[in-house]
C-alpha cells in the first residue's frame, strides 16, 4: 500500500463547497476527491447537486464558499478557459461535437493552425487527428462527417479532444444513457485503458450496476450535501440507494427479475386487444414484424440501438411510415405516417429523448404537459389560461411533478421531473396504448419506480402500454417480452423469465428459454460455440 505522505495529491479535491440561486441551495459544504487514474462514481438523485458541483469543477460556476485544488494547485482564475481546458473536462449526455465539421476539425476546434493568421493546411490538421487518435487507440476516420459517427464514437472524439489541451481528468455525464450493451462494454474497456495511463474519471451515472463494473470508488451526494464517500466493493447496492434516498431498501419497490406484479391479462383474464401489428416493414430498420398488446398489459419490445424497435414504437406513434403491414388500435385500423392521426387513434408516445423530442425548454410545464391537449383547452381553437392551469395542475399531482409551479419553465426542472412532465403529457389524451420508449433514461432510482409503476397504472386501468428498451430494469415491469435483434422478432418471453436469457435473445445469441419464457430465440444468431 502506498505511503499517504508520499502519494501524488488528488487530481481534483474540492472542500466545504456551498452554492446558492437565490433562496435555492444548490450545494451546502460539499466535498469530492478524485485521485489520480481512479474511475469514481457520483451518484444521487436528481436535485441532488451533482450538476452545479459539475458546473463548479470544470469553472462554469464560481463556488460561494469552499476550494478546489487540481493536482494540489489552487483552481484557475473564473474565465480562464485556457487553463481550465487543462484541468479538466466534461463529456456530456448531450454531445458537443459539431455535426457539420470533419473529426479532425472538431478535435481542433480553434486549433486548426498555429496563428490567427495562419492558413489553415488541412493535410497537416487530418495528420494530427490521426495521430491524437491512435495514440488513445480510437479508430475513427479523421475527415469524416461528425454527423455520419455513431454515439459511442462522439463520446470517443470528445474524450480525444479533452486529453489534446492536456487534461487528466474527464468528467463523463451520463455517458451510457444512448448506447445498447455492445457500446457500453467497449466505452468502459476504453475507459479502463485510459485509467493505465493515468487519465483519472467522474463516472455520473443513474445506473448503479454500472458503478459496480466500472468504478472503485463512489461519493453520494443527497440535498445538495455529501453523504458518504466509500470503496465500491464495501457498499452493497441497499446501502447504496438508502444513502440517495434517505429511505431503507425495504421502502422502495424495485421489480424483481421478471417478477411484475401481475395483471388481470397476465394472470389470464384476457382483456380486448388493443395494439395489433401486422406484418410491419420498415426499410432497413424492421421487417415483417408481428405481435399484439391487450388490454390491462404491459408489454416489452426489448432489442438494443440496432434491432429496429425504436423505430417500430414510433411508427406506432405516426412518425414513420411503413412500407408494407397494418397497425390497429382497438380494432381499429391506423394510417400510417401521421402523428395527428396516432393521436385521434388512441395512441400516447413518450419519446427517446426528451430534450430533442419530448419538450420545448424555454416553455413552461404547463404549455409542455397540454401540447396534446391544445384542443380542449378552449373553444373555436382557442387556449383559455385557466383551462391549460386546471389540467396542468391535475398532471402535476397525479404525476407528482416536483416544479414552484405551472408556469416554471422545464429547463429549470430536475432531468427526473422533466421526464415526468413528457410522461404526463403522453397521458393527457387518456390514450388506449402508451408507447414508452426507454421511460426512465436518465432519471433517478425513485423517478425511475415511480414512472414504471405509473405505466402500470395505465395498465391497471384497463388500457395497454408498450415499454420499448434495451434496460433490464425498465423491462421487469412487464408481463411480457417481444425480443428483436436486426429487424427481427427473435424471441418471446413471458413472466418468469431469466437475465441471461433475454440478454443472449437481444444480443443475437441462440439460446433456449427457460420455463419460465414462451417462443424460440433458434434464428437470432449463431450459437456461444459457434462465436
Amino acid at each position: 500500500m502506498a505511503d499517504p505522505a508520499t502519494a501524488p495529491p488528488p487530481v481534483a479535491e474540492a472542500t466545504g463547497i456551498g452554492k446558492r440561486f437565490g433562496a435555492t441551495v444548490a450545494l451546502r459544504d460539499a466535498r469530492i476527491s478524485v485521485a489520480a487514474g481512479e474511475s469514481h462514481a457520483l451518484v444521487g438523485r436528481n436535485g441532488a447537486g451533482k450538476s452545479t458541483l459539475v458546473n463548479i469543477l470544470t469553472g462554469l460556476y464560481q463556488p460561494d464558499a469552499g476550494s478546489l485544488r487540481f493536482s494540489g494547485a489552487p483552481a484557475p482564475s473564473f474565465g480562464d478557459t485556457d487553463a481550465w481546458r487543462a484541468r479538466v473536462a466534461c463529456v456530456y449526455q448531450r454531445s458537443t461535437v459539431i455535426g457539420e465539421l470533419s473529426v479532425a476539425e472538431n478535435l481542433f476546434l480553434n486549433r486548426q493552425s498555429p496563428g490567427a493568421l495562419r492558413p489553415i493546411r488541412w493535410r497537416t490538421l487530418r495528420q494530427r487527428a490521426q495521430d491524437l487518435l491512435a495514440e488513445y487507440g480510437v479508430d475513427i476516420d479523421p475527415a469524416a462527417r461528425a454527423r455520419d459517427l455513431t454515439v459511442e464514437q462522439r463520446q470517443f472524439v470528445e474524450i480525444a479532444r479533452a486529453l489534446s489541451f492536456g487534461a487528466r481528468f474527464i468528467i463523463l455525464d451520463e455517458p451510457t444513457a444512448r448506447l445498447d450493451a455492445r457500446g457500453i462494454s467497449r466505452l468502459f474497456d476504453k475507459l479502463r485503458d485510459l485509467q493505465r495511463q493515468g487519465v483519472a474519471f467522474l463516472f455520473i451515472s443513474h445506473h448503479l450496476q454500472e458503478v459496480y463494473d466500472l468504478c472503485s470508488t463512489v461519493t453520494v451526494y443527497r440535498d445538495a450535501r455529501h453523504i458518504v464517500t466509500a470503496p465500491v466493493a464495501e457498499i452493497g447496492h441497499d446501502a447504496l440507494v438508502e444513502a440517495m434516498t434517505g429511505e431503507s431498501a425495504g421502502a422502495a419497490q424495485p421489480w424483481a427479475a421478471g417478477t411484475a406484479p401481475a395483471s388481470a391479462a397476465a394472470a389470464g383474464d384476457e382483456g380486448p386487444e388493443l395494439l395489433s401489428v401486422a406484418g410491419l416493414t420498415l426499410d432497413g430498420a424492421y421487417e415483417d414484424v408481428n405481435f399484439s398488446v391487450r388490454a390491462g398489459e404491459v408489454v416489452g419490445l426489448a432489442g438494443a440501438t440496432a434491432s429496429g424497435a425504436v423505430r417500430l414504437g414510433e411508427t406506432i406513434a405516426g412518425l414513420h411510415r411503413a412500407d408494407t403491414g397494418r397497425i390497429a388500435v382497438a380494432g381499429r385500423p391506423v394510417r400510417a405516417g401521421g402523428v395527428p392521426d396516432a393521436l385521434a387513434a388512441g395512441v400516447g408516445l413518450v419519446p427517446e429523448d426528451r430534450h430533442h423530442q419530448g419538450l420545448v425548454a424555454n416553455r413552461s410545464v404547463a404549455e409542455n404537459a397540454t401540447l396534446t391537449v391544445t384542443d380542449q383547452l378552449g373553444p373555436f381553437g382557442t387556449v383559455l389560461p385557466s383551462r391549460t392551469r386546471d389540467f396542468a395542475e391535475r398532471m402535476i399531482e397525479d404525476l407528482d411533478i416536483r416544479t414552484p409551479g405551472f408556469a416554471t419553465p422545464v429547463a429549470a426542472l430536475s432531468g427526473g421531473n422533466q421526464q415526468k412532465v413528457v410522461v404526463a403529457r403522453a397521458l393527457a389524451t387518456d390514450p388506449h396504448v402508451l408507447v414508452a420508449v426507454r421511460p426512465t433514461n436518465g432519471v433517478d432510482v425513485r423517478s425511475k419506480e415511480f414512472l414504471l409503476g405509473r405505466i402500470r397504472q395505465v395498465a391497471g386501468a384497463g388500457r395497454a402500454a408498450l415499454i420499448i428498451s434495451d434496460e433490464l430494469d425498465d423491462l421487469r415491469a412487464c408481463d411480457r417480452i417481444v425480443a428483436m435483434f436486426h429487424g427481427r422478432v427473435v424471441a418471446e418471453f413471458d413472466r418468469g423469465w431469466r437475465d441471461e436469457e433475454l440478454v443472449a435473445a437481444m444480443e443475437g445469441v441462440s439460446r433456449a428459454p427457460s420455463a419460465g419464457a414462451s417462443g424460440t430465440a433458434g434464428d437470432a444468431g449463431p450459437s456461444e460455440q459457434e462465436r
